[in-house]
């Protein structure tokens, strides 16, 4: 009788020598049932032409079947164990997200507890609870937020002006006048003003120094009055309390109007200077509704929603 033709059968793999890795236990599971069904099937045809002694014998072809099945289920439990735990180590209990306001510092939460969101206040009602929800230990600035009707993309869009403000800013300001001596300066980098007021014929000058001056808005511009023949004026309105405001890239305009250790009555002068001047600066291409909203908030503060006319 012919010799039975003797096949080569492949290892089972050796679980028991591999870390189970959680992150792809079903592609290791697949690949061993992918394997192990291949050598089954390969058993199943070559049963009736196996040896009657050594690895092809019936005997060892079911030892070989059960040990498969037996590391299967050991990669199984591997993967309930790592499932349950979590990858990468043992679950950790998610809280829920908390909201924003309380993520907030308990001095602001109790401040926004004095604060009806759902009314709109006048100005001299807003001004009075600003300063009676100010928790800050220093002098914090008051300020306006308004929201309008306009796209800053087009360029009769973007509203941009100067106010000086009734009772001033609160703030010492130093003023410079650009000429040879300030140039000098700027070289080497020193920047000791806060406003920097400039002729139209010194402007070439100071274009080298865009960069530096720039980003720190102190770039003179004529639409912000610091570029101006009158520099005396320019001047005299920059240390009174003038300020600029602009709309950003979302159409809402910041802008501070003074310190909460102000008087009610000059804050109120101060906000209403900005808010005519904001209205007044209405672009002629807009239809409709100009202010959206209005709100005021002080540094680190609630914000209050401002009733408007």
């Amino acid at each position: 009788m012919a010799e039975a033709k003797k096949t080569t059968k492949k290892a089972a793999p050796k679980a028991e020598k591999e870390k189970v890795k959680p992150e792809n236990i079903n592609e290791q599971v697949a690949e061993v049932v992918k394997t192990e069904a291949k050598e089954v099937v390969t058993d199943e045809k070559t049963e009736e032409t196996t040896a009657k002694a050594g690895k092809r014998s019936a005997k060892a072809v079911a030892e070989a079947k059960e040990k498969t099945e037996k590391e299967v289920r050991k990669i199984e439990r591997a993967a309930k164990s790592a499932k349950a735990e979590g990858v990468g180590g043992p679950i950790i209990a998610v809280k829920p997200a908390r909201s924003r306001l309380e993520r907030r510092s308990k001095g602001y939460r109790k401040s926004a507890e004095k604060v009806d969101k759902s009314k709109e206040f006048v100005l001299a009602e807003a001004i009075e609870l600003s300063q009676k929800t100010s928790s800050v230990k220093f002098d914090a600035s008051v300020e306006l937020h308004i929201n309008l009707n306009v796209d800053p993309k087009q360029a009769d869009q973007n509203v941009r002006g100067t106010v000086v403000l009734p009772a001033g800013t609160g703030k010492t300001i130093k003023v410079a006048v650009a000429d040879d001596d300030l140039v000098a300066k700027l070289d080497k980098g020193q920047i000791d003003f806060d406003v920097l007021v400039a002729t139209p014929d010194f402007m070439p000058k100071l274009g080298k120094y865009a960069k530096l001056l720039g980003p720190r808005g102190l770039m003179p511009n004529p639409k912000s009055g610091t570029v101006t023949t009158d520099v005396k004026k320019a001047v005299e309105e920059a240390k009174a309390g003038r300020v600029e405001y602009r709309v950003d890239s979302t159409g809402i305009i910041h802008t501070a109007f003074g310190k909460v250790s102000f008087k009610p009555e000059d804050l109120q002068k101060n906000a209403s200077a900005v808010l005519d001047a904001v209205k007044a600066a209405k672009p002629a291409s807009v239809k409709g509704a100009y202010v959206m909203s209005a709100y005021m908030a002080t540094t680190m503060g609630p914000s209050i929603r401002l009733k408007l006319d």
